[in-house]
């Protein structure tokens, strides 16, 4: 497994520069994807301490700080190159805090009201899923929410069929380049997605409440929980 981590590091390193630009390309519902992710994202708190799980460049968190400008951030990632690009996007707000390190493994200290991830956690067996989500519900405050905006596997080997086939078809029609979709495929080897039914029962298991899936697009969805 630490090699593979290696390997994802390394394939996000590589790609940190362009990831942003990419992401309308190759997520086809891009934008009910992130919106309905923020839109679930609610606290009484009106400087909420929230976690942004695989933040990678920002991406999620900056539509999350659009929501609670007085929140208090804090973003993890393994890939440095990719926490450089969020410092550079976030450069003008001074309340975030930044973690590189690998976040199945890190104490974390705090308590949050809203921990969200975006496309990370699928890379982790179900086994490091699992153990992550208690990780979660552990630093949640009472009421606080956890949203997973994320890829899973299709439930059926034919439907995983489906999903994939749909989402090839309209990558190679995006307008990337050659290069660009070559590379997308070999992170998505990376991969090691697990099916909704499954996550959404260990949530439930781990003892979230109102779980559900909020939205789907094929094997794009948004889960949520609350504590």
């Amino acid at each position: 497994m630490r090699f593979e981590y290696s390997e994802v590091k390394k394939k996000f390193n590589d790609n940190a520069g362009q990831y942003d630009s990419q992401r309308k390309k190759l997520i086809p519902c891009f934008d009910d994807f992130y919106s309905i992710a923020v839109s679930i994202a609610e606290t009484n708190n009106e400087c909420p301490n929230i976690l942004d799980i695989g933040a990678g460049t920002g991406l999620l968190s900056s539509f999350i700080l659009d929501k609670f400008p007085n929140a208090n951030l804090t973003l993890i990632d393994i890939s440095e190159k990719m926490i450089e690009v969020a410092k550079s996007r976030f450069e003008d707000k001074p309340a975030i805090t930044y973690i590189i390190d690998d976040y199945t493994k890190y104490q974390f200290e705090e308590k949050y009201d809203i921990v969200v991830s975006s496309l990370s956690i699928h890379h982790l067996m179900d086994n490091q899923k699992k153990q992550l989500y208690a990780i979660i519900y552990s630093i949640l405050n009472q009421g606080g929410v956890f949203i997973n905006a994320d890829q899973v596997l299709g439930s059926t080997p034919f439907i995983e069929t489906l999903y994939k086939r749909d989402w090839k078809f309209k990558v190679e029609n995006s307008g990337l380049s050659q290069d660009e979709i070559h590379s997308a495929y070999e992170r998505a080897e990376l991969d090691k997605m697990s099916t909704l039914d499954d996550q959404l029962k260990w949530l439930k298991e781990i003892g979230f409440l109102h779980v559900d899936c909020i939205y789907k697009y094929y094997n794009f969805v948004v889960m949520f929980g609350n504590k």
